[in-house]
Order: structure tokens, then C-alpha cells, then sequence
């Protein structure tokens, strides 16, 4: 395709508009980062305007392209965009309350505040790394449906922060091993960060970094149309995924400031602003756009309207079971097996860890929701997540549904954020409990986006044993749980695992963690027909018929049974107890007061926990006592580090008495 002069300045006009709505906003709200959506305005004039599919009447069209702003901080710009393309949730009113309380347009982009946004981003490398996830998902329902309802690209655009940020080595080389050609990456190379030059702090050649992971790339002037066009054609015909090496200016039109880190992190202030008018002859008041460019954005925005409409015909006509693989929807009675094993596990009394207990459960599901999508990080083998049937997903075979993750925590939690955020896909992923610090920054992220994941953390607390400290878990549990929109659980058999489980695949709008055992553990349970850890707290084991509770032991996990054995050798000595299990916290709190004072009584309480004591003071209150860790834990087999910290039976015992005394 030949460039002409009137072509680019149309381009250059319309990117004028996306710069002057971007510096309009910061100057406004007296807070943002101009220097990115300056400098990137020309390579998102070309995308937006004659490359990526969307449909502004139908945001949330499955078969889109998925953008993903990976330098959040540049918000400025995707908020420009959907306002100059006609989406219909976005006003110039929402542009004038930028970062402002309450406000659509936050200071980063945020999943569910404006139905362009595809995904929440702001930590550096995540945007990046959960691409990679979307990019897959795409591959995987490509295989299993077709490309006529599935074939869609996605596109990145990041700067040299996410690129120096850890997580992106790791998710750069999954990419490449997959082959994920769909998965095209525009990097801002303008040199600046916020403390300077990068060069002050990065040496990284780039272009060989991403060429060593199997990646296609391109290095092309981010100000010129034509390069820019040529990339995105050269790109999309790619076998592999594509780095677009744009060298742009920061702050592009900005007189004094443009190329320096000046623009990076600040408002350009009333005089820079009014010389860039000048500098570029733009001669409109601030938030306002010449009738002639934002027609042509309008024009952009109705570009796919009927490729949109021409799809919602297909995926009609692919039936209701393609609609509800899309969407998520859990097949009706999933979960029946599920419930006959339950049923036949306390027939058995199965004793078996929960990590055991979970596999058992996945053969139970895996088979009956399409949907899902598991996967650990070089662990399988210990976090038992591969059952019978499951095939590994690869560049040569996208219809499996297991993923070899490879030693990436980090990677692996922002995928399973991207292909939770794409649909289509359920995903689950596996580590050791103690590396779920790996994985905090995509949880948190998952939380804060409310969306549906599944961690399966296995070997939870000092049981691990002989690994010592660096693999006990001690404050993990305490964590977690104080992080909001989490779903924390420790269940302490079969039953409650596969409550736990029961309950992570139908929260829709929440992560959910897992806490399985390493060590063995009785059958507590005695009933199924209600699915009680739905309730995050309740008596396991009460009080003999007719006699009063002196006290109730509230404990998690393995330590339940320590609790049982605990009532059992107490009730001898003429003290009756109620044993409380709560596999999860957050799901107990939701319950009301009445609910919560029933289980906890207004006795004695006493909670255990082979973990950090932090946040038991809620439950037990100023009189209650807590046993747990006060300090990591050490090596040697479990059942002796249980003794050495004083989590036992008669350690419980012993508290219960001295406290009634």
C-alpha cells in the first residue's frame, strides 16, 4: 500500500486529537503521564483506525482484538480512543473527571469501568505477561471451534519498564515456545523512564532478547504511518509472535519537554501546553475536536460493524454449546460425580491428603466442564493438577487442556489472568504454597478485576518437613486472607476439598486459593448433603446432646483433626467442647452475626492453626487464645515439628484447662 501526503495528514490529525485529549485530561486533573500517549499517539492512530477489530455498540464482542495497555500509566490514551471511536459508556465529561473519585476514567485502566477496557493494568510487566494468556486462549477455542468464530489478534503496547520488570522474560519465553503468531507487541522505545535514560540502567539488547525466544521482529520509526502500516501488515502474516520496536520521541510535540523525563510522570503545565498549540497548529479549545477529525474516528469505530453482526450469525449457528463455552457457563449437573465421590469417600473413610484429595476430585471434574484449563509450574507431579485424560496444550496442539508452565510462577499467574480475562477458558495452576509469593501480584490483580481463577497450593504449612523453612509456608494464610476479594481455602478431608473446589469453580468474580497438604489426614466429615464450607465456618464436631459448651476450638486443615482429638480426650476428663472447622475465613465473615455467634458460642474459643497467629484475635476475641507459629519453621520430619511449635493435641488441651481455671 503507497503512502500519500494526504493520507498522513489525516493520520497526523487524527493523532493530534488523541495528544490534545491526553494532555487535556492531565492538565485538568493536575496529575498523569503525558510522555507515553504523546509519543504513541502515531502507532495508535494507524492500529485503532485501520487495523484492530472492534466494535465500539458491542464492546464486549467475543471475537474481537484484545488490547492490552501493558504501561498502564499512558491511560490517558486508551480513554481518548474510546471516546474519539464512539463508545457509548465514555463522555467528554468522563475525560474532564479524569483520576478523579469515582470516575471511569481512573489513573490506570480498569477492568469493568468502561467496556473497553480489557484488563487492569498499572505493575509493570503484567499487561505484558497476561497478553500472552489472551493470546493462548484464543489459540485454544480457535482449535476447538474454528477460526470462523474465533480468529483474533493481541495487541500490546508496552514500554522498556515492562520489559526490564522480571515477569517478562518468563512470559517472552512461553510465548515463543508456543508460537502464539496472533500475539503482536508494540514496544515504546523512546530511551526515558522516570529517573532518565535507560541506558543509565539497562544495557539489554532487545531485539536479540526477544529473537532468542523465538519471536518475529521489526524496528520501524513510531512517527512514521507508512513504517507503521507496513509493521502491522508484516506482523499479522507472522508464523510467530511479533515485537514492533517503535523509536519514538516521549512527549511528541511538547516544545521543551518532548524527549525528556520530564514529560514522563508530570503534567506538562499551562505554558508547555499552549506552546505545543502552537508548535503543532491546533487551534482548538481544550476537549474539544474539529468536526471533520472525530468523524473520521466515528468512521473508524463503524469500520467492523458488519464483520461484527456477520459473527453473531455464526456463533448463533454454532449452537448452545459454543455460546456457553464463551461465556463460561458450567454445564448443568457438572458437579453430580463430584457428589457421588463425596458420598462414597465418607462411606470409605478415605484418609489421604488433600493434595491427594484434590487430584481425586479433578478426575471427577475435569471431564465434565470443557472449559477448564489446568496446569502447574514444574510441579504436577507434587501438586498431583494432571489427572487421567489431560492433554499438554503446544505450539503443534492448542485442544489439549493442561499447561507445562515450566518454573514461572510469575508468568503463570498474569496467563491465567489473561485467559480468565479472554473467556472460553476456566484455568487453574499449581505450585507450593510458599511460592504463591510468585504469584501475589497477578492474584492481587485477579482480586481486584473479580475474576475467576484457581490456585491449587500444595505442601501448606511446617507439615512439608524436611525442607526446612524456605518451604513452609508460615504467613502465607494470614496474608491472603487480608487481601481483598480472595477466597482463602483450607479444607481439612476429601469432603471439604471438594466443597472448596465446588465452590472456586462457581465464584465467577473472585480468585480462588487452595491450601492442600502434603501429610495424610482422617475423614471428619460424616455428611454431604450440604455443602458446608459454603459457609466458611461451622461445628464439625459439637457438644454430647443436653451438655454445655465450656469452649470451642475454631482450626483449619490439618489441624481439625488435632482439634477432634482434642474434644475427644477433654470430654473424658467431664469438659465439653465444640470443634469448629474453617476452611475459609473470607466466606465466614459474609455470614450474619446470629450465624457467627451460633458457631462460635460465647464461651471459651480457642483457635489452631499451623500458621502465623495474625488475624485469629477476630474470632477468638480479647479472652480467646491462639496456638501457631510465632517464627519460621525449621527442618526434620513434620510430625516432630508439630511437637517442637507446640501444635498438638495436648497442647490445646492444656490451654483449654489453664483458661478455665
Amino acid at each position: 500500500m503507497t503512502f500519500f501526503k494526504k493520507d498522513d495528514d489525516k493520520l497526523r490529525n487524527m493523532a493530534n486529537a488523541i495528544r490534545f485529549l491526553c494532555v487535556d485530561m492531565i492538565e485538568k486533573s493536575k496529575s498523569g503521564h503525558p510522555g507515553m500517549p504523546l509519543g504513541m499517539a502515531d502507532v495508535a492512530t494507524v492500529l485503532f483506525s485501520k487495523y484492530i477489530k472492534l466494535c465500539p455498540k458491542a464492546p464486549r464482542w467475543f471475537d474481537r482484538d484484545r488490547f492490552v495497555l501493558s504501561a498502564g500509566h499512558g491511560s490517558t490514551l486508551l480513554y481518548s480512543l474510546f471516546y474519539l471511536m464512539g463508545y457509548k459508556d465514555i463522555t467528554l465529561e468522563d475525560l474532564q473527571n479524569f483520576r478523579q473519585l469515582g470516575s471511569k476514567t481512573a489513573g490506570h485502566p480498569e477492568y469493568g469501568h468502561l467496556g473497553g477496557i480489557d484488563i487492569t493494568t498499572g505493575p509493570l510487566g503484567q499487561g505484558l505477561a497476561s497478553a500472552v494468556g489472551m493470546a493462548l486462549a484464543e489459540r485454544i477455542i480457535a482449535g476447538k471451534f474454528g477460526s470462523d468464530v474465533c480468529d483474533h489478534y493481541t495487541y500490546v503496547m508496552n514500554g522498556d519498564g515492562c520489559l526490564m520488570e522480571g515477569i517478562s522474560e518468563e512470559a517472552i519465553s512461553l510465548a515463543g515456545h508456543w508460537k502464539l503468531n496472533k500475539l503482536i507487541v508494540f514496544w515504546d522505545n523512546n530511551n526515558i523512564t522516570i529517573d532518565g535514560t535507560v541506558d543509565s540502567a539497562s544495557s539489554t539488547d532487545q531485539i536479540k532478547r526477544f529473537k532468542a525466544h523465538g519471536w518475529n521482529t521489526i524496528s520501524i520509526n513510531g512517527h512514521n504511518y507508512a513504517e507503521i502500516d507496513k509493521a502491522i501488515r508484516q506482523a499479522q502474516k507472522s508464523s510467530r509472535p511479533t515485537l514492533i520496536a517503535c523509536k519514538t520521541t516521549i512527549g511528541w510535540g511538547a516544545p521543551t519537554k518532548a524527549g525528556t523525563c520530564k514529560c514522563h510522570g508530570s503534567p506538562l503545565g499551562s505554558e508547555e501546553v499552549a506552546a505545543m498549540r502552537k508548535n503543532l497548529k491546533w487551534k482548538s479549545a481544550p476537549f474539544e475536536i474539529p468536526s471533520e477529525i472525530l468523524q473520521a474516528w466515528r468512521d473508524a469505530g463503524r469500520r467492523n460493524k458488519k464483520e461484527y453482526y456477520d459473527w453473531d450469525m455464526r456463533a448463533k449457528n454454532k449452537g448452545r454449546e459454543f455460546l456457553d463455552y464463551i461465556t463460561n457457563e458450567l454445564p448443568k449437573n457438572w458437579d453430580a460425580e463430584l457428589n457421588a465421590f463425596k458420598q462414597q469417600a465418607v462411606k470409605e473413610g478415605l484418609k489421604v491428603a488433600t493434595r491427594k484429595a484434590s487430584e481425586l476430585c479433578l478426575e471427577k471434574i475435569v471431564p465434565h466442564i470443557p472449559q477448564i484449563v489446568g496446569g502447574s509450574a514444574d510441579l504436577a507431579a507434587s501438586n498431583l493438577t494432571k489427572v487421567k485424560g489431560m492433554q499438554n496444550i503446544t505450539a503443534e496442539n492448542y485442544c489439549g487442556n493442561n499447561i507445562a508452565y515450566g518454573i514461572r510462577e510469575h508468568a503463570m499467574g498474569a496467563i491465567m489472568n489473561g485467559m480468565a480475562l479472554h473467556g472460553g477458558v476456566i484455568p487453574y495452576g499449581g505450585t507450593f504454597f510458599v511460592f504463591s509469593d510468585y504469584l501475589r501480584p497477578a492474584i492481587r490483580l485477579g482480586a481486584l478485576m473479580g475474576i475467576r481463577t484457581i490456585y491449587v497450593l500444595t505442601h501448606d504449612s511446617i507439615g512439608v518437613g524436611e525442607d526446612g523453612p524456605t518451604h513452609q509456608p508460615v504467613e502465607h494464610l494470614a496474608s491472603f486472607r487480608s487481601m481483598p476479594n480472595v477466597l482463602m481455602f483450607r479444607p481439612c478431608d476429601v469432603v471439604e476439598t471438594a466443597e472448596a473446589w465446588q465452590l472456586a469453580l462457581e465464584s465467577e468474580d473472585s480468585p480462588s486459593l487452595l491450601a492442600l497438604t502434603r501429610q495424610a489426614l482422617p475423614m471428619l466429615r460424616t455428611h454431604t448433603k450440604e455443602n458446608l464450607s459454603a459457609r466458611g465456618g461451622y461445628i464439625i464436631s459439637d457438644v454430647k446432646k443436653g451438655k454445655k459448651r465450656r469452649a470451642t476450638i475454631i482450626a483449619t486443615g490439618s489441624e481439625v483433626s488435632l482439634a477432634v482429638e482434642a474434644q475427644s480426650k477433654l470430654r473424658k476428663e467431664g469438659i465439653e467442647v465444640a470443634v469448629v472447622s474453617m476452611p475459609c475465613t473470607e466466606l465466614f465473615d459474609r455470614q450474619d452475626s446470629l450465624y457467627q455467634e451460633e458457631v462460635l458460642g460465647s464461651c471459651l474459643r480457642v483457635a489452631v492453626e499451623a500458621g502465623a497467629k495474625f488475624g485469629w484475635e477476630k474470632y477468638v476475641g480479647s479472652n480467646g487464645k491462639i496456638i501457631g507459629m510465632d517464627s519460621f519453621g525449621a527442618s526434620g520430619p513434620g510430625e516432630e515439628l508439630f511437637k517442637f511449635f507446640r501444635i498438638t493435641a495436648d497442647e490445646i488441651i492444656d490451654t483449654i484447662k489453664e483458661s478455665l481455671t
